[in-house]
């Protein structure tokens, strides 16, 4: 197995993160400082990170989250605030975010140890499709924000993708995208001059909260997780 698919399968850091710790000469294998992320390793290489020795691939698993407002998408906070990772217990294991949601949003997240799955999920080319429901200011919205919306809008740092878009009433829109840029849709339907006032994600790929309580969590099933895999 090339070395920093390792450090992703045993929960260190996703694919490319792992890439990083290994250019910067963290790790090392058999006692032997490997800077070449290709490197192949066996289940009997010695592999440690920061002098550290990995005990090995982590059992790989995938948990949905429903994110209450005010909890932060990292696995620590300079600021004391809660974070979503404090909502599963890890049981040993390291998990991490995949993907972010803002702090005054909430819903759908996905905490992982798998670095490779984590990367197909978050990485634009895959265009894994995420869904969000947004009470928007401005008063009803109308056929043109929609088209606007549907054509994709020029943002600060460059246009849109095209999404899918409906109004499920007069002031709350469905949207999915695939692209994922910070804060995305707030941006986007402040662009058509409908404000977000509250940001809702009840989908993420083909995962939906399905009535999942705010601050509870599932384990994905395996069926779910191969999935992911496919998207």
């Amino acid at each position: 197995m090339r070395l920093a698919k390792y450090l992703a399968h045993a929960g260190v850091a996703s694919r490319r993160a792992a890439e990083e710790l290994i250019a910067q000469g963290r790790v090392a294998v058999d006692g032997e400082v490997v800077t070449d992320p290709a490197r192949d390793v066996s289940e009997t290489s010695r592999v440690e990170v920061d002098g550290r020795a990995l005990a090995g691939a982590e059992p790989r698993v995938v948990y949905i989250v429903n994110k209450p407002l005010g909890v932060v998408c990292t696995a620590r906070d300079t600021h004391c605030r809660p974070t979503v990772v404090e909502l599963v217990p890890a049981r040993g294991l390291r998990l991490y975010p995949v993907g972010r949601l803002d702090v005054d949003s909430s819903g759908l997240i996905l905490l992982s140890n798998d670095g490779e799955l984590a990367n197909r999920l978050t990485h634009p080319r895959y265009e894994v499709p995420k869904t969000y429901l947004a009470r928007v200011g401005g008063g009803r919205v109308g056929e043109g924000a929609l088209r606007a919306l549907r054509g994709g809008v020029t943002l600060q740092d460059g246009p849109t993708a095209p999404v899918r878009v409906r109004r499920v009433k007069a002031d709350l829109l469905e949207l999915t995208i695939h692209e994922g840029r910070n804060r995305q849709v707030r941006r986007m339907c402040e662009a058509v001059g409908h404000p977000v006032l509250a940001l809702e994600r009840v989908a993420f790929g083909p995962l939906r909260l399905n009535g999942l309580a705010p601050g509870a969590y599932r384990r994905c099933s395996d069926a779910e997780v191969e999935c992911l895999r496919t998207l």
